[in-house]
């Protein structure tokens, strides 16, 4: 195979894997009757916690926040089983726009994890005040 027809093949093959990566990340916001889900996987993949990035979802039903829950992470199991336990339920049942304006404390002994975790939980009450108005 020559240059002219190597080339060709390669940029349709790089096309064709840009795209697939494309679709298999998960979708921002999702719909399941009446709750709204929020994912924060790729809003904020450049929010870093202690080890690694700290996507949550956020549960949106009549406007308030149902429950926000952490996805996979590689953060250090014993630090942020803190902040799952105390963190993570500060904004349930606040209105949207009352819950992404919050000032949330961090949890002691978890200071870097709860800082990336606030901040995923902004930017996604951010974005859905964004696209749901």
């Amino acid at each position: 195979m020559n240059c002219k027809t190597l080339l060709p093949a390669l940029g349709i093959a790089a096309l064709c894997l840009a795209l697939s990566s494309e679709t298999d990340e998960a979708p921002i916001l999702t719909q399941e009757k009446e709750t709204t889900i929020i994912n924060t996987t790729a809003l904020a993949d450049d929010v870093e916690g202690y080890v690694s990035t700290t996507p949550v979802k956020i549960y949106i039903r009549n406007n308030k926040v149902a429950r926000v829950e952490a996805l996979e992470n590689e953060e250090m199991p014993k630090y942020f089983n803190l902040v799952e336990q105390k963190l993570l339920r500060k904004w349930e049942g606040m209105s949207v726009k009352k819950a992404e304006k919050a000032r949330v404390d961090v949890v002691t002994g978890a200071t870097v994890s709860s800082e990336a975790v606030i901040e995923n939980v902004q930017r996604g009450l951010s974005y859905y005040n964004r696209v749901k108005r």
